[in-house]
């Protein structure tokens, strides 16, 4: 796991990044009434905060049910060999499949966790046969279908002032 330099927040960086987080199309003005700072000072803060990485995009998030998108599942994936060539090869593969929504290399009886989403079953067994396990390197999948969200953010704790 890659060790990333923490940077220290103060009270006004923290409170712009629970707003952001809240609604990121806010306009510095808008931003400015929520944490009460000058709207030049929540641009200049803002950009700072872009530029050093700690916000690193803006999205939309979409309802996936709305999109026809009703089964979502969670995979474990275990290779039958392993090795750095293998894991590459794997990597180039999956990037293409807009079906993973996420994909973790963990530790354990798997080597990868795939968040995955799909039409139907049909879709999802579809993607599961002819494109995952038809993958040289992968030995075995394991599926857990995703019932109901219990709880499900992108939103990060932050904290100022360590």
């Amino acid at each position: 796991m890659k060790t990333a330099h923490v940077v220290e927040l103060d009270r006004q960086d923290a409170r712009i990044l629970d707003a952001l987080q809240d609604n990121a199309r806010l306009s510095n003005v808008e931003l400015s009434e929520i944490v009460h700072l000058s709207p030049s000072q929540c641009q200049r803060r803002r950009q700072r905060l872009e530029e050093m990485g700690i916000v690193q995009h803006y999205v939309a998030q979409l309802s996936p049910e709305k999109l026809g998108l009703t089964v979502m599942a969670l995979m474990s994936v275990t290779f039958e060999r392993h090795g750095e060539h293998i894991a590459q090869e794997f990597r180039e593969h999956i990037v293409d499949y807009p079906e993973i929504l996420e994909c973790w290399s963990v530790t354990g009886d798997a080597d990868y966790i795939l968040k995955v989403v799909a039409a139907d079953l049909k879709a999802f067994n579809d993607f599961m046969m002819y494109k995952l396990l038809s993958l040289p390197m992968v030995a075995n999948v394991r599926s857990n279908l995703l019932l109901e969200a219990l709880k499900s953010t992108t939103r990060l704790p932050v904290h100022y002032g360590r």
